[in-house]
């Protein structure tokens, strides 16, 4: 593991601006590719058109593509930790996963109707530079900020994120207009809307390589397993519960609440397309207003969970899900759909802020790209559990996503009660002892 002294001064405001605008630019992946434009695209157009596909086998292949994709990065991130640690390389790591997920996302660009498994493997590849690239930005947080202040500073990266979302779809939304009135179809408007989000993507990333410093310092130790020495370093963070239980607490919490969470991502807009009927542009100007939702909560929910407290405010946002879910399941038309996205943007920008920043409180210093490891490889189980549940239930019920989305509920609903066990201050003391 590397030292966690360094002789740089504490990271000064275009650092802080640096790091919070890469959630400006991973941003657009998500929304377009994830959870908007590609994923509706994917199920409609590209398995639509493969003869003999059934109901719910689109939707199915989709959710497996991502799980896929997660699977990888839960088995690859304690290794990429372990060399992140040991050599301080964070930032040329997350150097490198990045110009992987420009790149696949720009490949996305060839797949066409009947290239379902083409599309799936670039899908794959996207998705697992694009959760590498999280984790390890994610992993930069406890260097560059004190625990009393990484609410407001995730909260204002996760609000930044969404405007860049936000950003990546009203230019897709303004092309896909123009190329409609032209007479386009989407087979011919939504590869061009892919590679303006990888364009997007690089421009807004490249602060973060130009200005954010790496604050750890290699270990003296030369030649090392990676393997061996992750697998001994997950193994010391879990003989460890004992020590931080409320940190392993939360992280049970998180994989439930989570895996809803990471479903919603990813099938939303097949969900309102499939259900109520939304076409190509309305369900981009609904991702637009719920991004616009969500930036706000994890604006003003950041400032109130550093005066009130993670925990509470965490739970808080998880029974807005659970509103929302509801209402997203009993949905008559697009107006109720309306009405629970943007409820869902409000808990989705407050949660995964929040998430991230108790994450951060409870993480002793000199061991951040450990512990964020560690959270990211919950994340990926979460985000396994939780389409693949979805997925399932629809293939076996013949596409009923109302059915499905019911799987979202329960998740939310344990997630929280297991939520509610966590004790933060003592977690936070724990992690200060660990400092020292």
């Amino acid at each position: 593991m590397s030292h966690s002294a360094s002789s740089l001064p504490p990271a000064d405001r275009r650092e802080l601006l640096s790091w919070a605008l890469y959630d400006f630019a991973n941003s657009g992946y998500t929304t377009v590719v994830l959870t908007t434009i590609y994923s509706a695209y994917f199920v409609a157009v590209v398995a639509g058109g493969v003869p003999g596909l059934e109901a719910g086998e689109g939707t199915f292949i989709w959710t497996l593509a991502v799980s896929l994709a997660n699977l990888v990065v839960l088995v690859s991130a304690p290794i990429v930790g372990a060399m992140a640690d040991h050599r301080a390389t964070k930032k040329r790591f997350l150097l490198m996963s990045t110009m992987g997920c420009v790149a696949a996302t720009a490949l996305l660009a060839a797949v066409g109707p009947g290239d379902v498994w083409l599309g799936a493997v670039l899908l794959v590849l996207s998705a697992v530079f694009y959760y590498t690239g999280e984790n390890l930005v994610a992993a930069f947080l406890p260097e560059i900020a004190v625990s009393a202040r990484m609410g407001r500073l995730s909260g204002y990266a996760w609000s930044l994120g969404y405007a860049g979302g936000l950003l990546t779809l009203a230019i897709c939304l303004g092309y896909i207009t123009w190329a409609t009135g032209q007479g386009q179809v989407e087979s011919q408007f939504v590869p061009v809307t892919l590679l303006i989000t990888a364009a997007i993507f690089a421009l807004a990333a490249t602060p973060v390589f130009l200005w954010l410093r790496e604050r750890a310092t290699p270990s003296p130790t030369g030649r090392v397993s990676y393997l061996r020495q992750a697998h001994g370093r997950l193994r010391r963070t879990l003989a460890e519960a004992a020590r931080h239980r409320d940190l392993f607490h939360f992280l049970v919490a998180l994989v439930v609440y989570q895996s809803g969470i990471s479903t919603v991502i990813v099938l939303t807009a097949i969900y309102a397309r499939e259900v109520a009927g939304f076409d190509s542009q309305s369900l981009v100007v609904l991702v637009m207003v719920v991004n616009v939702t969500a930036a706000v909560g994890a604006l003003v929910f950041g400032p109130l969970q550093d005066r009130f407290g993670s925990v509470p405010m965490l739970a808080s946002t998880l029974i807005v899900w659970c509103v929302a879910i509801f209402l997203a399941y009993g949905a008559e038309g697009q107006g109720d759909i309306w009405l629970a996205g943007n409820l869902i943007g409000l808990a989705m920008g407050a949660s995964q802020a929040g998430g991230r920043a108790l994450i951060g409180k409870f993480t002793p210093r000199g061991r951040s790209a450990e512990f964020f490891g560690l959270w990211g490889m919950i994340n990926r189980t979460a985000a396994i559990l939780g389409p693949l549940s979805y997925g399932l239930i629809g293939y076996l019920s013949g596409g009923d996503h109302r059915l499905a989305i019911l799987s979202v509920l329960v998740f939310f609903i344990v997630g929280l009660v297991i939520l509610l066990g966590v004790n933060e201050k003592r977690g936070v003391s724990a992690a200060e002892a660990g400092d020292a």
